[in-house]
């Protein structure tokens, strides 16, 4: 098992995540691999219907295009490319700035989340509140730029406001789904999401993975926090 290792009494900076068994177990450089290249094949083979349904939605709502590419950090602050159902207006980015002081995370909070937020479409807002927006992202899994479980991976604007210690959430490869995804979402502040990825970061393993992954499902179902 990983653990939380504090070096020295000095700045949050001090204050790492150590390496431990896992990355030397069966699991964690073969299984887990082999574990999300499989889940996520398999899953985008039999839900390839659906998402031919949720992409004809998206057109026929406003015409514009399904998949919404972005950049994304992952394991170490590496880069790349996540995809999701498109559930915002196509000028979203451009009017982030003026709802800034709506933000629930607080106004110059790392992370921006916001209840009724005006920019997601009609179609945008059932896709979010059932995170079938999330499902393109099992391409990512299967490229490996992303696994099933692990840290949700921040837009490029939050990662620049990362402090070294916010950082350590990122040691491993970010996932489709986490602790703080099970545990109220959006509900909790980023500090507290930080503190849940650290805790899985040290604790990982198999049964912890499988657990995240069977709770993940009465999380969607209920919708807390989803916006």
């Amino acid at each position: 098992m990983n653990t939380l290792t504090t070096l020295g009494s000095g700045s949050d900076a001090s204050r790492i995540i150590s390496p431990g068994p896992l990355e030397t177990s069966i699991y964690g450089t073969f299984g887990k691999r082999l574990l999300d290249v499989v889940l996520a094949s398999s899953a985008l083979f039999v839900l390839s219907p659906l998402f031919l349904v949720v992409a004809w939605l998206i057109r026929l709502n406003d015409g514009g295009p399904v998949f919404f590419r972005q950049k994304r950090h992952g394991k170490d602050g590496a880069s790349f490319f996540m995809y999701k159902f498109r559930s915002m207006k196509t000028t979203a980015e451009a009017q982030k700035a003026a709802l800034l002081a709506d933000n629930q995370h607080g106004r110059d909070g790392v992370t921006f989340k916001m209840k009724a937020d005006p920019r997601i479409t009609r179609v945008g807002a059932w896709l979010r509140r059932t995170s079938l927006d999330e499902l393109p992202q099992l391409w990512n899994v299967v490229l490996g730029d992303m696994s099933l479980v692990g840290p949700r991976p921040p837009v490029a604007a939050e990662y620049a406001k990362y402090t070294d210690y916010q950082k350590t959430r990122l040691a491993v490869t970010p996932g489709l789904t986490c602790l703080w995804q099970i545990k109220g979402r959006a509900e909790i502040p980023f500090e507290g999401q930080v503190e849940l990825d650290r805790e899985y970061v040290a604790t990982r393993s198999l049964l912890l993975d499988l657990k995240i992954l069977v709770l993940t499902i009465p999380a969607v179902v209920s919708g807390r926090g989803a916006y």
